[in-house]
């Protein structure tokens, strides 16, 4: 990790997490897909869990990749003890906090459902959904931590593995439990959360193997010391997470005032971007250890080269990706919803305005992943916090009041534009104080 060719390293490290990350995007579209036989209702109500699903995942980033960042400094001080204790802190503080928020939702779940954005025709699919995926939400978030660990140790084939049999899985008990069994949406929840138990059991299995950093309760250390070492490493990926779900449940929200069609046409676009950004987030992913373990050796010249390496590949990508969305956008959504003319047309609208400022997120996330894993997590939450918190939820509501549904295509590629300049001085900084 401190002496082969970054270029090489990062590639050999994200083309597992790209893998695994358009594995996962593909069956959160085939949830999508599969429950879109349901009906407007049915696809929205998916739409209105995701900011949950999201919320529950940031409780596993920020302690999984907390506690992975400083287990990639240990191993690049080749103090293995230190790494031990962090990582069970990490795992079992996931599962036991994301178990208490589950309980709180589900004694509240009428609320909740009301507070997601769910319409009076939407709320009985979202009770629904959301209750089977709250009850198995320890696992969705332990899954989370354990990719994130793993993936810091440079060993992402477990985390490949663990999430694609989940995935494989899910694909396969999606169309079983809907239409077989006469399940409906809770058919597809169900079908998620038995795929989530399946990969968070292959993970625990990956880190037990050799070479990677085992999960024993009785390491399990939950004192100040590491839990500010977690929250250091881990309050940047956990601030996106928590944004992205505030901005999807403000759009959730106010696309409500226009009908379900306008929220089934916003959930339908966010799976999709899901998939096509899976390059980038992979890319930083494999970037990720390469920065980490370079940082805590001091090999800060390699820090730089893997970072601009990251940001023009990702880059590149992105405009491949974009250009084809926006062709191919009127083709794109009718597969998931081709019996709704309306919400065909805001999904062509919103698809093809959000891919304009794709390409510009590549900058923003690689520089997100690079002042985390180098100590900096002031530059790294504000970087982490500016597209779809600072940004882009403001955006929402102004837009909206002044182009009504209009602006709901409308404020992503002005948030995103906003956030690349808004981090370039901080990335900026990082780079200078390193002295890179």
């Amino acid at each position: 990790m401190t002496t082969a060719p970054v270029e090489k390293l990062v590639c050999q490290l994200a083309i597992p997490s790209i893998l695994n990350l358009l594995i996962t995007a593909f069956y959160n579209m085939a949830d999508t897909y599969f429950v879109s036989s349901l009906g407007t209702s049915a696809v929205a109500s998916v739409g209105i869990a995701f900011p949950l699903m999201t919320a529950l995942h940031s409780i596993g980033l920020l302690f999984g990749q907390g506690s992975g960042n400083y287990i990639a400094w240990m191993l690049g001080k080749h103090d293995t003890d230190k790494a031990l204790r962090m990582a069970a802190t990490g795992f079992f503080t996931t599962l036991f906090l994301t178990a208490a928020v589950a309980g709180l939702c589900l004694s509240n779940i009428t609320s909740l459902a009301a507070m997601l954005g769910a319409t009076p025709t939407i709320a009985p699919y979202a009770r629904e959904y959301t209750q089977i995926i709250l009850a198995g939400a320890p696992m969705m978030a332990g899954s989370v931590a354990l990719n994130a660990q793993l993936r810091f140790q440079g060993s992402p084939i477990y985390a490949v593995l663990g999430m694609t049999s989940g995935a494989i899985l899910n694909l396969f008990l999606d169309p079983l439990f809907i239409f077989v069994f006469g399940l409906g949406v809770g058919g597809a929840a169900l079908a998620t959360i038995l795929g989530q138990i399946t990969s968070c059991g292959i993970l625990l299995y990956g880190c037990s193997r050799k070479g990677n950093i085992g999960i024993r309760f009785r390491y399990f250390a939950p004192n100040a010391f590491n839990y500010r070492e977690i929250f250091r490493g881990g309050i940047p990926p956990f601030l996106r997470q928590v944004f992205g779900f505030l901005s999807t449940l403000v759009l959730n929200r106010f696309a409500g005032n226009y009908g379900d069609a306008a929220i089934a046409a916003v959930s339908i676009v966010n799976r999709i971007f899901m998939f096509a950004g899976s390059a980038m987030i992979g890319f930083g992913q494999g970037f990720q250890p390469v920065c980490g373990i370079n940082y805590g050796a001091k090999q800060y010249a390699r820090v730089k080269r893997a970072f601009w390496f990251c940001v023009k590949t990702s880059t590149a990508g992105l405009l491949i990706i974009a250009a084809a969305l926006i062709i191919f956008a009127p083709r794109i959504i009718p597969l998931f919803r081709r019996d709704d003319a309306e919400v065909i047309r805001i999904g062509i609208l919103t698809l093809r305005f959000h891919s304009l400022s794709l390409p510009l997120t590549a900058w923003i996330v690689i520089s997100g992943f690079f002042t985390q894993n180098t100590g900096n997590p002031l530059p790294s939450s504000l970087i982490n916090a500016a597209r779809q918190g600072l940004f882009l939820i403001p955006a929402v509501v102004v837009f909206t009041r002044l182009f009504g549904l209009f602006g709901i295509p409308l404020c992503l590629p002005v948030s995103d534009l906003a956030a690349f300049f808004f981090t370039i001085p901080l990335t900026a900084g990082v780079l200078k104080k390193l002295r890179l």
